[in-house]
């Protein structure tokens, strides 16, 4: 999409390129010779320096430098009080740095004091023949305002390797967000400025290519862009029709079940993350094969009790899907695990025969393709064989591992997740999505639709061949349990379309190798232990000193998580295998380079020698 754009005539064509003075992002006070992003002598790390990377409107960039001699305001770049002057046109479109930085000369709301700002809003609000809107007053202000915000955002992404991973949020900014509501109108500029200073340097750090905690993706550009043009239509997806935003989901669907395997005639549907997609699937499983119509008579009737079987290293969203759905969490059994932290198959079919013995039904097998902890994957085939001869669902967690499957060299590993009947697996992780975005694929659609559909009359669909409720594709609104749905899948959608199937497959066995690569670096150094071969992206590692005794050992390798942390190095987790605690690096970034592992290895050690 195009925005147009008014053209600016300057009666000085020397000087025409003004707007560009503040085209260096201000990290900091510099000499002028700053290059874009790389102000010397600056503290990238500050959140003084995050706040102050401004420069000008994208669009009104001439594409020509400008000497320093003939910048008005000096070779330090801003604006003069003459430059202001000249143009009241160009103040409406002038970069928001100058609004931020304390000029107040010049035609936009910023020189209003608050109080008169508020003021001309009550006036208005007073007026009782003016129909009101939340839309800006000011639109080419706001245009100004989106530019710089977008201009911003291209920056921080850029240069996100320059600053710390991860730094804790003071008291003073915590306290910033207790109180009531504003009860007037606060200038644009200003809540933005608020946003910079006390949200923007204090968040999680996903998106650095030195985090590895828990397991989470980093984002991707062109998603960044998608969301914001999602936002901009307020877009819905799942439900009316003639509708594109329908056609994307049940594209970007479709292409899932192709990456990953499933035969044509898989439903699917995109979800906020794999908590709900093994809400969904879990619940088909219930409502299909409990031989009876629980959505009719509950689970209260049922004749026998249903149980559910995963590994003990099943992810918690297991249990609460079984726990919302009325199971019970005594219900689902917990099967012991093998040397390789994989589900113990001769144990699984001792716990179904007992059960049976019992006069219980089981009902649904639940398969790893990657374990949170661990990255261990089940022998998925010989769990899809159980759930024949057993006639089990077969639901497989595939958060992250499901897109092994797109790795050339790694894809053997989840071999036998197709045969699942349901698959549950993220896009916001090792598909590098920003949060939220996940998938729920369903083998048989009848029963995917028949364990949620509902029309009411308010509802009502499928009737010719025109208008909102015509006949077109089926409502996804019938394949789960949202019917308010935002448009999430235009971010998988563009970024895959940007980048092809066959990058993301380099991509995620690039991570996989790096994650050997970390393997290798920890067994080459004699203060730090491997918990286990590492079997795909996760690496579990500790720093050890003689002499100490596990409870101290677990003690210090948490210490040295949190240094990691509050130092900004790197962001690993922690987990406890076998009783031990270690540090858990899950590599699912992009931006990840083997250089930050070897920074990692050098960081532990020399933190660990200095706590121990």
């Amino acid at each position: 999409m195009i925005l147009p754009s008014t053209t600016i005539t300057n009666p000085d064509p020397y000087r025409a390129p003004l707007y560009e003075f503040c085209l260096t992002p201000h990290f900091g006070r510099g000499n002028g010779s700053e290059k874009r992003g790389n102000s010397p002598g600056t503290n990238h790390h500050s959140p003084a320096g995050i706040g102050e990377v401004m420069y000008s409107n994208v669009l009104l960039a001439s594409g020509r430098s400008t000497p320093a001699s003939a910048n008005p305001c000096g070779p330090g770049g801003g604006i003069s009080e003459r430059g202001l002057s000249r143009s009241p046109q160009l103040i409406s479109r002038l970069p928001l740095h100058h609004y931020l930085s304390g000029n107040r000369n010049g035609g936009f709301l910023s020189n209003i004091p608050p109080q008169q700002f508020q003021e001309m809003n009550m006036k208005k609000k007073g007026d009782k023949s003016r129909e009101e809107t939340l839309d800006p007053e000011d639109w080419e202000a706001m245009r100004a305002l989106g530019h710089r915000i977008v201009d911003d955002t291209m920056d921080y992404i850029r240069t996100i390797r320059d600053r710390p991973v991860w730094q804790h949020a003071p008291p003073e900014v915590k306290a910033r967000f207790e109180g009531p509501p504003p009860a007037g109108p606060e200038r644009p500029d200003e809540v933005y400025r608020e946003y910079i200073q006390s949200i923007l340097p204090y968040q999680v750090g996903n998106s650095h290519p030195r985090f590895w905690g828990w397991v989470a993706g980093c984002g991707t550009v062109m998603g960044t862009y998608a969301e914001m043009l999602a936002a901009s239509t307020d877009a819905v997806s799942g439900s009316f029709a003639y509708m594109s935003n329908n056609y994307v989901e049940m594209q970007v669907v479709d292409w899932c079940r192709t990456l990953l395997g499933f035969p044509h005639g898989t439903s699917g549907l995109i979800t906020s993350g794999c908590s709900s997609s093994t809400l969904i699937g879990l619940a088909v499983a219930r409502n299909t094969m409990a031989g009876y119509d629980v959505r009719a008579e509950g689970m209260h009737v049922s004749g026998k009790q249903m149980t559910l079987y995963c590994s003990d290293e099943a992810h918690s969203s297991v249990q609460k899907a079984v726990e919302l759905l009325g199971f019970g969490n005594d219900a689902l059994r917990r099967v012991p695990v093998n040397d390789s932290l994989q589900i113990d198959i001769p144990a699984l079919r001792e716990m179904i025969a007992a059960d049976r013995s019992r006069g219980y039904h089981p009902v649904c097998i639940i398969g790893a393709a990657g374990t949170t902890n661990t990255g261990a994957i089940d022998d998925l085939n010989a769990l899809a064989d159980i759930c024949a001869e057993e006639r089990c669902w077969f639901h497989v967690d595939g958060a992250f591992g499901a897109w092994t499957a797109i790795a050339p060299k790694y894809r053997h590993l989840v071999s036998g997740m197709e045969r699942a009947d349901s698959l549950a697996f993220d896009l916001h992780k090792w598909m590098y999505l920003a949060y939220p975005i996940a998938c729920i694929l369903v083998r048989n659609a009848a029963h995917h639709r028949n364990a949620f559909s509902l029309t009411p009359t308010y509802l009502a669909h499928g009737e010719g061949d025109r208008g909102l409720t015509g006949v077109d594709v089926p409502w996804l609104s019938d394949y789960g349990f949202e019917l308010s749905r935002g448009f999430l899948a235009l971010k998988a959608w563009m970024t895959i379309k940007e980048q092809g199937t066959e990058k993301y497959g380099r991509l995620i066995q690039q991570n996989i190798d790096q994650a050997h690569y970390l393997e290798n670096l920890v067994q080459e150094a004699p203060q730090l232990e491997l918990a286990l071969p590492v079997s795909l992206n996760i690496v579990n590692f500790r720093y050890m000193q003689p002499g100490l005794t596990e409870a101290r050992l677990g003690d210090l390798n948490k210490l040295i998580e949190t240094e990691l942390q509050e130092q900004g190095i790197a962001v690993p987790s922690t987990v406890s295998i076998r009783g031990r605690k270690y540090l858990h690096v899950a590599v699912t970034n992009h931006r990840s380079r083997r250089e930050d592992f070897e920074l990692l290895v050098r960081e532990v050690i020399r933190i660990g020698n200095g706590l121990a």
